[in-house]
């Protein structure tokens, strides 16, 4: 586990709701059960009563081209889209799309100065004057991002080609809020990496901030901390190896008897985070700008969705597993090939720094 190069082997072997530290165990809705075998006589061929049940991978279509979107039925669409959040304006393209990289560099995400104080960036995405910008780097991000999303469909959806842009220097986690005392492992491993384009990076931290920005607007309000909002999974969809980051916030919800009654261990000791209805939006989901697998055109624009998985609605019927409906959460293996975790990790003593960490 001390090998950087086993973080890539953990995010495909086994995939966890909640990044639990490994000295103690937890209740078995917070990692991820592989349900039995399904007899012949079980089998939903064997009944013609039988209701397909929504998936993560009907999620992305919507989301996808038109004629991915066509694909599912009206009545679960609609389902579906009841239950989207979306954190900035999603407009599907009617035809593909063919860019040049003139469009593309308008701006950088972050300028030089903003490189060294990214969490300034927070209250400009609130600005009204900041929004349309924001809109459009979440719709259609600066070059690196959009190259990267093709050559996750280039590849056939092949995570090494993710991972061979990552830089192979090692960074050592340090102590994140008092985790080390807490005997808290937040991270799979303990050391993490980045992508060599610096661009990719901040893009990264960029879609944690807007996040926390935007998401009192859809009833999210969420924090960039130890127990709430520090990491996501990077996955490749499974039927059109689109690029996508499902993000978990309220990662650890206070332990309350009447409440939470449940003891997740070292790293939630501490937290202040609550459960309550909030909890129904702890899963946010971004996919990059869909690339044709033949042409040069895009068939749909990126996306920043909150997934509402409230009791009742269809994500929660369908989409959360039985045993981690109280945790409300979605697995990113659901979507496709788990690739990284991206980690976004307030590693400052006096004042914030935040630092992104790829394991």
């Amino acid at each position: 586990m001390r090998n950087p190069s086993t973080c890539f082997k953990f995010t495909i072997i086994l995939s966890l709701s909640l990044a639990v530290s490994s000295s103690f165990s937890t209740p078995s809705f917070f990692h991820r059960v592989w349900p039995w075998p399904i007899s012949a006589s079980s089998s939903p061929s064997s009944s013609s009563s039988f209701t397909p049940k929504a998936t993560a991978s009907d999620i992305v279509s919507l989301l996808g081209s038109r004629e991915e979107a066509s694909r599912i039925s009206p009545k679960e669409a609609q389902e579906l889209r009841s239950c989207f959040k979306f954190l900035a304006p999603f407009r599907p393209v009617t035809v593909g799309k063919e860019f040049g990289t003139f469009w593309i560099r308008r701006r950088d995400v972050l300028s030089e100065e903003e490189q060294d104080s990214k969490r300034i960036l927070a209250g400009k995405f609130i600005s009204d004057r900041n929004r349309v910008h924001v809109d459009d780097l979440i719709s259609w991000p600066p070059e690196s991002v959009m190259e990267l999303a093709r050559i996750a469909v280039d590849s056939g959806g092949d995570p090494a080609a993710i991972q061979r842009l990552l830089d192979p220097t090692p960074l050592t986690v340090p102590d994140v809020e008092g985790s080390v005392n807490a005997r808290c492992e937040l991270t799979r491993t303990p050391y993490g990496r980045l992508f060599i384009n610096e661009e990719l990076n901040s893009y990264l931290a960029f879609l944690f901030e807007v996040i926390v920005a935007r998401g009192p607007s859809v009833g999210l309000n969420v924090s960039l901390n130890r127990y709430d909002l520090f990491h996501g999974h990077l996955f490749l969809a499974a039927d059109s190896e689109r690029l996508g980051i499902l993000f978990h916030a309220k990662e650890y919800p206070a332990y309350e008897q009447e409440i939470f009654p449940y003891n997740m261990g070292f790293c939630q000791k501490g937290s202040n985070v609550r459960y309550d209805d909030s909890m129904n939006l702890r899963n946010i989901l971004w996919l990059a700008p869909l690339p044709s697998n033949s042409t040069k055109e895009w068939l749909a624009p990126g996306v920043l969705v909150v997934l509402d998985a409230y009791p009742g609605g269809i994500i929660y019927k369908d989409i959360v597993p039985d045993y981690v409906k109280e945790a409300r959460t979605i697995y990113e293996d659901d979507f496709g090939e788990v690739v990284v975790d991206v980690n976004y990790l307030n590693i400052g003593k006096e004042a914030a720094n935040y630092k992104i960490f790829i394991c």
